[in-house]
């Protein structure tokens, strides 16, 4: 069986995007698995499946599956690519799109220069902050759900940050029964942040639109950042707003096309 793709991007956190509007068949997780994998596959953080709407008033559904293979509930960066690829494509003509994923509903809307803005609405849940107790761990990790879980620790120097082994420990932790993205988060100002993610079933990425935006949920309820912040990653940054006004939260950031082609499984 041969599948057309799209490699993509946001920032380096890259994405093998698949149409199943006009392509159809299955993919098994051993498959994704494969296409996934950096020395045998194509290679990426997480593989995107556009579908056919559920609903009336969507335009798509996306499925997102980590590296692992296993699917996850939302994808930030994915989302923008995703939209990206669904008018590149020609699936659509329009600039707003309306898209559903498992973690909830979305309004994206494609600007010039490359950069998609996206609305999640107030699709996520309270911040709640839970100390550790391991001398190697940060003292305390804050918890809340954008759509999928998150963990954000604040930390003073991103350089000297154990990423991969402190995320590692840190998304199996009890407070996240299925896992969750962490984040570690130092603060530049206000206006402010820089982060770095490891997400489960990856471990370190370049960039996490849905950590971005939980890293800003968790500075406000702090009191540490205001409404609109800039996030920046290893090659970029992305803006993050909170409505003072209806608390909805929104993301604005590139999406990049890489290479188009086919792989075989």
């Amino acid at each position: 069986m041969i599948i057309n793709f799209t490699k993509m991007h946001s920032l380096g956190n890259d994405f093998v995007v698949i149409d199943l509007v006009t392509q159809s068949f299955r993919l098994q997780k051993i498959q994704l698995q494969r296409i996934a994998d950096r020395k045998f596959g194509v290679g990426c953080d997480q593989v995107i499946l556009i579908t056919p709407p559920t609903r009336g008033d969507a335009d798509f559904f996306y499925r997102i599956y980590n590296a692992d293979g296993q699917e996850v509930e939302q994808c930030g960066n994915g989302a923008r690519c995703a939209a990206k690829f669904f008018l590149d494509n020609g699936l659509s003509n329009k600039s707003k799109l309306i898209a559903d994923c498992l973690g909830g509903s979305m309004v994206l809307n494609l600007i010039n220069n490359g950069l998609v803005s996206v609305n999640l609405g107030t699709n996520y849940t309270d911040v709640m902050s839970h100390p550790l107790h391991n001398l190697e761990l940060p003292k305390e990790i804050y918890s809340v759900a954008t759509g999928n879980p998150h963990g954000v620790c604040l930390v003073d120097n991103l350089d000297d940050t154990q990423v991969s082994s402190l995320g590692k420990i840190l998304t199996k932790n009890p407070i996240f029964p299925h896992g969750a993205n962490i984040s570690f988060m130092r603060i530049v100002n206000r206006d402010h942040i820089e982060l770095r993610v490891y997400e489960r079933g990856v471990g370190p990425t370049l960039a996490c639109g849905s950590a971005a935006c939980a890293a800003v949920l968790v500075g406000r309820h702090l009191n540490l950042v205001d409404h609109h912040v800039k996030v920046s990653f290893q090659y970029g940054d992305l803006i993050i707003a909170i409505n003072p006004n209806d608390k909805t939260l929104s993301m604005t950031g590139s999406a990049n096309s890489v290479y188009i082609g086919r792989f075989r499984v």
